[in-house]
């Protein structure tokens, strides 16, 4: 490759990163109606196509409202121009509202209030929008906003099989879905969540056949690994959401009381279960890891065949760490270009993964450098999270 070509790949990478760092200034509402806003996975984001993938960027967050990003308002087809402090920077593309967003059940309930298309290809649902721990200053999660969307009316507190399985068939024959994400407040059981992830991804899979990720703590007893993909659950995630335990005491207290130790030895359970690269946990930069904890914490989890998502932690409104200060585009830069290389030698590049975040990958600029200096940025596959 050229050194040319180095170049622009790097130019790619580093966009994506400042795009999820800052966020977009929309100048026109209507743009970012079809956005998120509060809930339990990547919020107040939009999905753009940018440079041949679709990647999450925030738009309703603090940063994003004083942005040196800027867009124009779509035209019919969804196509814009991203400016950096007025100057044409790239061409984007808005994704057009699916198709199933105009149905509801027997009942009255709108499918987006059951599941959300947050790109074009991955269907996200969180199965409960209640959590133990949401509510509690002593307990929650300081970045979580698994409420917002339950108090603003724009979800149900839990969804069922049957509904899920009846938006799954609609938003796969409507609007080409080819995988689930199953995420989950945590209940006060011992299963953590397992079993309602268990019962809502058994009613996918028999009436869809689509791929199965499900999200959820670990729970006490490992049996549920088994029972997950006995039901047809494809890739399993467990979030850490940070490594150190002094930042996971001090940002989330309540899930801190299940030490690393514990995630590590419930990660080679589930990857006895699932198999190498089919586990993965989440990792919020700029929560306080330092660059060389984020990176240590990611050679002990590819060892033990995880993938470590390692996402921009991005402010989300409602929350107590709605005004802290996201982190650059460099601080990025410098944990997942040597990720890129580790997951990459070990084979557990976001392409191998069946099902999930990972594989969606559009919450991070990760998998840009998975493939060295190759044109990964044009080739990585576009989807969000619910």
């Amino acid at each position: 490759m050229s050194s040319f070509q180095t170049s622009v790949q790097t130019h790619k990478q580093l966009l994506a990163s400042e795009l999820q760092s800052q966020g977009i200034r929309m100048v026109d509402e209507a743009a970012s109606s079809a956005s998120r806003r509060g809930g339990a996975g990547p919020s107040d984001h939009k999905a753009i196509t940018l440079l041949g993938t679709t990647i999450m960027v925030p738009i309703h967050t603090r940063p994003a409202h004083a942005s040196i990003f800027t867009a124009d308002p779509p035209d019919a087809s969804g196509k814009s121009m991203l400016y950096r402090n007025g100057v044409a920077e790239a061409p984007l593309q808005f994704p057009p509202q699916p198709k199933f967003y105009g149905l509801s059940t027997a009942d009255g309930i709108p499918y987006w209030k059951i599941g959300q298309l947050h790109s074009h290809n991955v269907l996200a649902t969180t199965v409960l929008q209640t959590c133990i721990r949401y509510g509690n200053s002593d307990t929650k999660c300081q970045f979580c906003a698994i409420g917002e969307s339950l108090r603003a009316g724009r979800t149900i507190s839990k969804k069922s099989p049957a509904q899920l399985a009846e938006v799954a068939e609609a938003a796969m024959r409507l609007d080409g879905v080819e995988q689930v994400v199953l995420t989950t407040g945590t209940p006060p059981t011992e299963d953590r969540g397992a079993a309602v992830l268990v019962e809502v991804a058994q009613a996918i899979k028999e009436r869809t056949g689509l791929a199965i990720q499900a999200q959820c703590e670990p729970p006490a007893d490992f049996v549920w690994f088994d029972r997950l993909k006995a039901v047809g659950v494809d890739s399993l995630g467990m979030h850490l959401e940070a490594w150190s335990e002094h930042v996971r005491a001090r940002i989330m207290p309540g899930k801190a009381q299940v030490s690393v130790s514990f995630y590590l030895k419930a990660f080679e359970a589930a990857v006895s279960v699932f198999g190498r690269g089919q586990v993965s946990t989440y990792l919020l930069a700029g929560l306080g890891d330092a660059v060389e904890e984020l990176l240590e914490g990611s050679w002990q989890l590819i060892a033990r065949g995880v993938y470590p998502f390692v996402v921009p932690f991005v402010p989300i409104s409602g929350t107590p760490l709605a005004n802290q200060t996201p982190p650059t585009a460099e601080f990025m830069r410098a944990v997942l270009e040597p990720l890129g290389n580790m997951l990459r030698t070990a084979g557990m590049t976001s392409d191998t993964v069946k099902a999930g975040c990972a594989k969606c990958g559009a919450c991070s600029s990760l998998s840009t450098f998975e493939k060295g200096n190759g044109d990964a940025l044009a080739t990585a596959s576009p989807c969000a999270v619910g």
